[in-house]
């Protein structure tokens, strides 16, 4: 199985990397086609899919954010069971960052990552019928990888751009130290503030909790 980063739509393998999560996740989840060209050209965003006899497998997009030394992990799709994928695709991205980080002259301090709460959450996540993408079954695997929910209520803005709170979601952090408990509420608000700086329409309800997030100092990170 092969690691291959994307970097132009015009990849043959974008077109498989497009298919596969029309498959997997909802069509309001899934940009079109044409609107990857600028993202993929983006140098911090990173587009890697597994490749296995030809066919795209799965896949997973990241960020590397210097000034602040952490990562963001914007998704991570299993396409098929039974070839070890989610840690194929966990072990390059770790990797990459790792290898990232030191030419930063760092070490990674952790990636944040928006995780579906099942148990809180009325809404059906078929995911394509893919069972491994199962929001219960993916959670408890981000568990075991390390993630940890931070303590305060989340929600984020629709990337539809409609100004409507999207909820059902937990907003995590994994930790390259596991000894560390809490993380630096400033540094929560800077990425959140930057991550979606491009949606101009921020419902009332993100508001509010980013000017909850900046009258705390640390925010602590739970079992998830």
């Amino acid at each position: 199985m092969e690691y291959i980063r994307i970097s132009n739509i015009e990849d043959p393998l974008f077109e498989k990397m497009h298919d596969l999560m029309k498959n997997v996740f909802p069509p309001e989840e899934v940009l079109d086609f044409q609107l990857w060209k600028e993202p993929l050209q983006d140098p911090g965003i990173r587009v890697f899919v597994a490749v296995h006899d030809d066919k795209v497998v799965g896949a997973t997009e990241y960020r590397y954010y210097p000034d602040w030394n952490i990562a963001m992990t914007d998704f991570t799709i299993v396409g098929e069971a039974g070839l070890s994928l989610g840690r194929f695709l966990a072990q390059n991205r770790q990797r990459d960052l790792d290898e990232l980080a030191r030419n930063n002259g760092k070490e990674l301090f952790g990636m944040f990552a928006e995780i579906y709460n099942p148990y809180i959450s009325n809404e059906k996540h078929d995911f394509g019928g893919v069972q491994t993408m199962n929001p219960f079954v993916r959670r408890e695997v981000l568990s075991h990888l390390g993630y940890k929910r931070l303590d305060f209520p989340y929600v984020h803005p629709s990337w539809q751009n409609d100004g409507e709170a999207v909820s059902g979601l937990d907003f995590c952090f994994m930790p390259q130290n596991e000894e560390v408990s809490e993380i630096p509420a400033e540094l929560i608000v800077n990425f959140l503030t930057t991550y979606y700086a491009v949606l101009p329409k921020k419902p009332q309800q993100w508001q509010d909790m980013i000017e909850n997030l900046k009258a705390v100092k640390n925010v602590a990170l739970l079992p998830l």
